[in-house]
């Protein structure tokens, strides 16, 4: 319900458009009095003039004034309210003025001007009224202007401009409608006065009792600030009554650390976080905002009263800086981090729902880039939303319906380019039959916890296959963070290979320098159980991201594999590329550690990487990614490489 406060506002809204609307038309009547009375002024002077001044169409024709038609046009100066005229001719040039009793002929200059109210009054053949305001005593305080034609016989034969005092007219005019517009305005406060005051204490009454109803039922308990109903309510309620040119934002807080902080240091500590961004948001200075509390992890403000978006983007960077600030539980400083999506109204949305969405949008965004950090709706975001989740539904779809497939790309020997195993690389096909890049799709099974099950069937589906082949030949398995989440990575290995088979030594797991910064000492027990199984753990994409040379000695990686980035700098020219190459090289051959370069496409990258003393390679100039059916072309191709060149002749006959 609106505030009481904005119903009187309404009706003096009201009482003052009808009380202006009143003086606005007394004001036009009085104009439109004063044009016609003016234009009645007029045609009596200019019948007068042509009953009068006989030979008016000679005179408007150029001719000298008569005698007898000059002591009238002097007299006539001095009777009734007109007190200055001019004559023009039937094409609208001045042809006579008479001004204080003077009579002027007008000379070539002054005929050669044309008066164009002369001429719209001649081709109109009704007068033309100009009103006017003046400064006493040069012209009258109000008069007006009127270009009336002259008619003699049938025909238009001058223009006569008579200027006419209105000053007692107005006066005795305006005086009679600004009364008639007062009693008008009283009658309309009457009438709209009585029923607002008496609305404006009925809704009184009644909003202390709705406020009450819903303050019990739509506040949190914890925060006793507003909850996500009274929020939606609220947001409605604004953007209907928004005024136009203005807009509001809703800023959808969330706190990014409130699960750690409730597993570490229990709940009652999270409650207590909750209530000191509860207390830091009522503390934001301004006034023109609504505060609520989501549940758990998640806040909003909606800021009203805007002009721009810049007002919106700087309130978030102070609700942001505001609760950023470290909160001091059980004795410690606790560091927190928030994320913010804004949306605004009615730029996203011209309704609650359609608002909070954008802002949903825009947070969710927001903690899928990382977290920490203010995001404003864009349209964009919308689309990349639908995007994933009917990327979402593909892959769901494709883990339920078992359509995942596994490629193998070639691993090779740089001294003599055989053929030393493969590397499973995950496919998934889109609705119109296309792959889709795995840089999109898996770190989206990550963020919906699918990577568990999806890194299972790889490793089984990976060992199964290489169990098929010859025994030389290893097969190199991705493993995301995620799969460390649990423990339990070595666990699944090892059935894995229990089923397939295979020989530990042919498999290698590769993992990113990233998975070792999230929580070192258990990753590295994880690590050293998988060794313990007998597979290589190999560093996968070394040389960029978070590289560290403390994981080489902490942990016995039996390979390194330099990111193709390398290789692409190294087409580039880039000298320094080339020193770095050769410096880890040398480092992990110190090490004991093979090195495999990734993104070989040219046989100049394979032969400098060769003369560096890179062990493996691999990549489009030795082979692309193939299906599981393909891998034996591969295999018997390499096959036919060891064979030993018989002469021409042998051939022939063999």
């Amino acid at each position: 319900m609106h505030p009481p406060g904005r119903h009187v506002l309404l009706f003096a809204l009201v009482l003052v458009a009808l009380t202006t609307g009143a003086v606005l038309i007394a004001r036009w009547s009085v104009d439109a009095l004063m044009q016609r009375d003016a234009a009645a002024a007029g045609q009596i002077w200019a019948r007068s003039i042509a009953a009068n001044v006989l030979d008016l169409e000679a005179v408007a024709n150029g001719a000298p004034l008569s005698e007898s038609s000059r002591r009238f046009l002097e007299r006539a100066q001095t009777i009734g309210h007109v007190f200055r005229f001019r004559i023009f001719d039937a094409t609208g040039r001045e042809r006579l003025v008479a001004d204080g009793g003077d009579i002027v002929m007008a000379g070539s200059e002054r005929l050669a001007q044309h008066n164009p109210a002369a001429a719209r009054a001649l081709a109109s053949g009704q007068p033309v009224v100009f009103a006017k305001e003046g400064q006493p005593p040069q012209r009258p305080l109000y008069y007006a202007e009127a270009y009336v034609p002259v008619v003699v016989d049938g025909r238009t034969v001058a223009v006569v401009e008579a200027y006419v005092d209105q000053t007692e007219q107005y006066r005795d005019f305006r005086a009679i409608f600004m009364r008639t517009a007062a009693a008008l305005s009283v009658l309309a406060l009457l009438a709209f006065g009585i029923p607002a005051a008496a609305l404006y204490a009925r809704t009184k009454e009644k909003q202390r009792a709705d406020e009450q109803i819903r303050f019990l039922a739509g506040h949190d308990a914890l925060t006793r600030l507003p909850n996500r109903n009274r929020l939606i309510q609220a947001l409605q309620r604004e953007i209907e009554a928004l005024p136009l040119g203005r807009m509001l934002a809703l800023h959808h807080i969330d706190l990014d650390r409130l699960k750690d902080i409730n597993d570490t240091a229990g709940h009652e500590a999270g409650n207590r976080l909750i209530q000191t961004i509860a207390e830091r948001l009522r503390a934001l200075p301004g006034e023109d905002r609504l505060i609520a509390h989501l549940g758990g992890d998640e806040f909003a403000v909606l800021q009203l009263k805007l002009t721009e978006t810049a007002e919106a983007e700087a309130f978030a960077r102070t609700i942001k800086d505001a609760l950023d600030a470290p909160v001091a539980l059980h004795g410690h400083d606790l560091a927190v981090r928030t994320t913010i999506g804004v949306a605004l109204a009615p730029r996203d949305g011209r309704d609650g729902p359609s608002v909070m969405r954008c802002a949903d949008i825009a947070l969710y965004r927001g903690k899928a880039e990382g977290g920490d950090g203010i995001r404003m709706f864009t349209p964009e975001m919308d689309a990349m939303l639908k995007e994933r989740l009917r990327l979402e539904q593909q892959l769901r779809r494709a883990i339920a319906e078992n359509t995942l497939e596994l490629h193998f790309q070639p691993l090779v020997r740089l001294q003599d380019e055989r053929l030393v195993g493969f590397e499973a690389l995950l496919r998934m096909k889109g609705a119109d039959g296309r792959y889709v890049p795995p840089a999109t799709f898996i770190p989206l099974a990550e963020d919906l916890g699918l990577i568990g099950a999806i890194g299972r069937w790889v490793i089984n589906e990976s060992c199964k296959a290489a169990a098929t082949w010859p025994g030389h030949l290893t097969v190199a398995v991705n493993l995301s963070p995620a799969q460390f989440n649990d423990g339990r990575i070595s666990t699944v290995v090892g059935e894995a290979l229990a089923a397939s088979g295979l020989d530990p030594r042919r498999l290698e797991l590769e993992i990113t320098e990233s998975l070792l910064l999230s929580d070192t000492a258990a990753v590295m027990a994880e690590l050293v159980r998988l060794r313990a199984r007998g597979v290589a753990i190999v560093m996968d994409d070394f040389g960029t991201g978070y590289s560290s040379l403390s994981y080489l000695w902490r942990f016995p990686f039996e390979k390194l594999k330099l990111d193709g980035a390398f290789m692409r700098a190294f087409d580039a020219g880039d000298g320094q590329v080339e020193k770095i190459i050769n410096t880890v090289i040398g480092m992990g051959h110190s090490l004991n550690m093979k090195i495999t370069a990734e993104g070989v496409e040219t046989e100049r990258q394979a032969a400098f990487l060769r003369a560096c003393g890179c062990d493996l390679a691999q990549g489009y100039y030795f082979g692309r990614p193939v299906p599981m059916t393909e891998v034996v072309a591969e295999v018997m191709a390499d096959f036919r490489r060891s064979l030993p060149q018989l002469p021409r002749q042998d051939r022939r006959h063999g």
